[in-house]
């Protein structure tokens, strides 16, 4: 019994695929890595795009509430205070120190935001990509409603 058993087995040195399970495994470990750390990365500039976007639509909103008194008491609607708009809107993005912004009046009644902000990057870096930027937009505008109705 010995001798049949012997008679079926070879040296390991006559084995041509010896090893090749080692080089699969180091190539789909590498992979899953790869595709762990892209997973990381991504989802990290998508809640830093969501901060951008978060702190433009609050600051346009800040903007938005300044109205212009006076113009309210003549019975002209609700009008935005032009300075005071882009000035409360400007004090929101100053207040957000990983976000940079802008604040802009268009139409005469529009508060406009932009910002932007960078991720670094934590396994893209390997690769050589150190950073993505981002950016929100928002915009907010004075509306007189009666009755859940615009006028």
């Amino acid at each position: 019994m010995p001798d049949r058993l012997a008679s079926r087995m070879r040296p390991l040195g006559d084995d041509p695929e010896r090893g090749s399970v080692s080089i699969w495994m180091i190539t789909t470990a590498l992979t899953m890595m790869l595709l762990l750390g892209l997973g990381v990365d991504l989802s990290g500039q998508v809640r830093a795009k969501e901060r951008a976007q978060d702190i433009a639509v609050e600051a346009a909103r800040a903007g938005g509430q300044q109205l212009d008194g006076a113009a309210a008491l003549r019975g002209d609607g609700a009008q935005l205070d032009v300075a005071a708009s882009v000035n409360a809107a400007n004090t929101y993005l100053a207040a957000a120190t990983d976000v940079t912004g802008t604040a802009t009046i268009t139409a005469g009644q529009v508060v406009v935001v932009d910002t932007s902000t960078t991720y670094t990057t934590t396994f893209l870096s390997i690769i050589g990509i150190n950073s993505l930027t981002v950016t929100g937009h928002a915009e907010a505008r004075p509306v007189r409603a009666v009755g859940g109705v615009e006028r």
